[in-house]
């Protein structure tokens, strides 16, 4: 148990740091790319989760299914946030691709299919995915 808490503590690290640089792109007007580093986060922060309570995460970036059909192993609080981590799972990753390579059919770049509310959103949504992981990991770490 003790090297799951390691990995999950490094996965949280990892998806605070993405969590900073995607704040700076939504300063910087960087749209597309704040998105990005919010999907990256809520991706992390969720593995970080999973592999908290037990259990190996497919290598997908939307975990959102197994969460919903672990609900069981997880504490009441964070079970209470679960249809809001499944959607942010979901939702970000279905914008993953747009983010970075735009639409390549119609020749769109990311700039012009991610709205700064789309980054804000995601920004919005790592943040409190982040916050509930960590709170996670801290009350796992008390028992």
């Amino acid at each position: 148990m003790k090297h799951l808490a390691r990995v999950a503590a490094s996965y949280l690290r990892q998806a605070d740091d993405r969590l900073d640089d995607a704040r700076r792109a939504l300063r910087r007007g960087n749209y597309p790319y704040a998105l990005r580093l919010s999907q990256e986060c809520v991706e992390l922060s969720l593995k970080a989760a999973l592999r908290l309570v037990g259990i190996e995460y497919p290598k997908v970036h939307d975990v959102s299914d197994v969460l919903l059909e672990n609900s069981g192993r997880f504490p009441d609080f964070f079970r209470d946030n679960l249809e809001f981590l499944a959607d942010a799972s979901r939702r970000l990753s279905s914008k993953r691709d747009i983010s970075f390579y735009g639409g390549e059919e119609a020749l769109l770049p990311p700039e012009e299919l991610v709205s700064r509310k789309d980054a804000e959103e995601a920004v919005e949504m790592a943040d409190k995915t982040l916050t509930l992981c960590k709170r996670l990991m801290g009350e796992l770490a008390k028992t």
